[in-house]
C-alpha cells in the first residue's frame, strides 16, 4: 500500500510539473525559463564533480616546516633541497630549475 502512494504522489509530482510548463508555455520565454533554471539549479546541487570532494582520511595531511637543508625558491615558491640552489641574490634563493 505504501508504495501505491509513493507511486501516486511521484505521477501527482510528474503531473503538476507538465502542467507547469504547459502553462509556461503559453505564457511565453520568460516563465518557462524560469521554470528551466529551477530545475538545472536542483540537478547542479545534487551532481558532484570527480575529486570534488575530498573524504575526512584524504584531508589529514602533516605539515613539516622547512628543515635546515631545504630552501624555498623565490621564484616557483618550491621547497627544494640545497642540491638545487642555483644562485642567491638579496637574501632571495633561485632553484636550477628556474633559473634553467
Amino acid at each position: 500500500m505504501v508504495n501505491k502512494n509513493v507511486a501516486s504522489l511521484e505521477t501527482s509530482q510528474d503531473r503538476s510539473r507538465a502542467e507547469q510548463l504547459a502553462a509556461a508555455k503559453k505564457l511565453g520565454t520568460a516563465a518557462s525559463a524560469n521554470l528551466i533554471d529551477e530545475n538545472e539549479a536542483e540537478l547542479a546541487e545534487a551532481f558532484i564533480l570527480p575529486g570534488g570532494e575530498a573524504g575526512q582520511d584524504e584531508a589529514n595531511v602533516d605539515i613539516v616546516p622547512e628543515q635546515a637543508d631545504e630552501f624555498t625558491c623565490a621564484s616557483c615558491f618550491m621547497v627544494r633541497h640545497r642540491s638545487q640552489l642555483a644562485r642567491e641574490e638579496q637574501e632571495q634563493k633561485y632553484c636550477t630549475e628556474c633559473e634553467g
